[in-house]
């Protein structure tokens, strides 16, 4: 629970100061906020205390999950520091709030704490996205977003019935052992409303309807939040749920289904994104094929695509980052979010160009970039099941990572070699989304290099307690 009161111990101090202090000192609140959470993320690392839980088994926190929560907490530090420019308080308390949330999705161990946690981690995220209020793009994401929010949880919520029908019981612990060795129709239809449910927070096809249209209207801050912190909360929960509540059905039902669903997303995310050229829409389909390679830690189903996920979240944190705060930058300055005004960007702003350079690199996998490392990781772990259906879908993962790279590399052509009739003329960015850049770009350098964040992911990830649901 330190986190947990941690957070809400800096969202209460963001709260007051807002509330309490002159109008005239509100202008140090967002540096105030960014400042508080990033003590809260230095703090999160000494938070080893092992396995604890509570409420009657309904909360759970290991190390693992410590590991988890801290990954998330590197990531809204940068959402913070990029937004410093724009941000008002109402921005940081729905922020928090939404992180709040998550974290709860994640430690749930019971599912009326887990749909609690999906609900403080949805709603708000409506509100940030309609932040823009002279946006008319703004609202309109926000409605798309909310109504498929709630029927995202409708559905989540009527497999939910299901399971507590089958089994009696809304605790993982307990629903596992009731479904273990039986096959049920009504128990793989309980699973696929599930799976629907929480894919919606992922962006799995075909529940990815509603991603380009709500990451072009939000404010960029808010869409790159979208893209990493939420997607990788998700993807945490997701794996928490099929591993410790439907791991004994993973060869009968769930196993196929996620192979449709990771075929499906990588596949039409790569080819949805080859025509894009508004670049918050490029990296919308960019990130749903992302989650398909994502979910190959969730389908690896053992302590190594445990550890390759959390490295793999880590990475695209810092990448989709650096191509985001390079968005923000330039059109926050100039307006322009289409990729023909990145044309001859090199020559007018050279730091810009190098920065969103190296985030489609990693993005690719190219190498010695980080997203090399965490692509090859994610494959190593879904390999070792061994089985000729995993060859397949990582054969298939590989032959779309060669579609990616192509659409990664048009960016890079646009910015260095196509020379436009109206380029982006030469500014001066602001200090805090410098600093963003400067963070996410040794993020994306330097994982590519020091292997023993990999290795620390790897140990905790094999002294999990998870790990007595994977197969061995």
């Amino acid at each position: 629970m330190k986190q947990e009161i941690g957070l809400l111990t800096v969202f209460l101090l963001v709260f007051l100061y807002d509330t309490f202090m002159p109008k005239r000192t509100q202008g140090s609140l967002p540096a105030f906020a960014t400042v508080l959470t990033l003590a809260l993320t230095v703090c999160g690392f000494f938070c080893t205390s092992g396995n604890v839980t509570a409420f009657a088994g309904m909360y759970e926190t290991s190390t693992v999950i410590t590991a988890i929560k801290n990954i998330l907490n590197i990531g809204v530090v940068i959402v913070l520091i990029q937004s410093i420019k724009w941000a008002n308080s109402e921005f940081y308390e729905l922020l928090l709030v939404t992180l709040f949330g998550m974290y709860l999705m994640i430690s749930a161990r019971h599912f009326l704490l887990f749909v609690i946690g999906l609900e403080a981690a949805s709603l708000p995220l409506a509100a940030m996205v309609a932040f823009d209020k002279k946006h008319y793009e703004s609202h309109e994401a926000a409605v798309k977003y909310i109504l498929t929010a709630v029927f995202s949880s409708a559905i989540f919520l009527l497999g939910l019935s299901y399971v507590y029908g089958l089994t009696g019981s809304l605790y993982f612990e307990n629903i596992y052992f009731a479904i273990t060795g039986k096959e049920s129709i009504m128990l793989v239809v309980a699973l696929a409303f599930v799976i629907a449910g929480i894919g919606f927070k992922l962006s799995l096809v075909p529940f990815h309807l509603w991603t380009a249209d709500v990451y072009q209207g939000a404010p960029t801050s808010v869409t790159s939040y979208l893209s990493v912190i939420s997607k990788g909360a998700a993807a945490f929960a997701f794996l928490v749920i099929m591993a410790q509540v439907f791991g004994t059905v993973y060869s009968l039902a769930w196993e196929w289904m996620l192979y449709a669903l990771i075929i499906l997303t990588i596949t039409i995310g790569n080819l949805f994104a080859l025509r894009q050229r508004n670049m918050k829409r490029f990296l919308a389909f960019s990130s749903i094929s992302q989650a398909g390679y994502i979910m190959l830690g969730v389908i690896a189903f053992n302590s190594t695509g445990m550890a390759s996920l959390m490295y793999y979240i880590l990475v695209y944190i810092f990448s989709n980052l650096a191509a985001f705060g390079v968005i923000q930058a330039i059109e926050n300055a100039t307006g322009r979010v289409s990729m023909d005004d990145y044309n001859g960007l090199y020559k007018t702003n050279p730091r810009l160009a190098f920065a969103m350079m190296l985030a489609m690199f990693s993005l690719a996998g190219i190498p010695p970039f980080a997203g090399f490392f965490s692509k090859f990781f994610i494959f190593t772990g879904a390999l070792q099941q061994g089985t000729v259906a995993i060859y397949v879908l990582v054969l298939i993962a590989l032959i779309n990572t060669i579609v990616s790279l192509y659409y990664y590399l048009l960016v890079v052509k646009e910015m260095f070699i196509n020379q436009g009739p109206c380029p982006v003329e030469h500014f001066r960015s602001s200090c805090s989304e410098r600093l963003g850049l400067w963070i996410t770009v040794g993020g994306v350098v330097l994982l590519g290099i020091v292997s023993c964040c990999y290795n620390y992911l790897l140990d905790i990830a094999s002294n999990s307690p998870m790990n007595m649901y994977f197969i061995q």
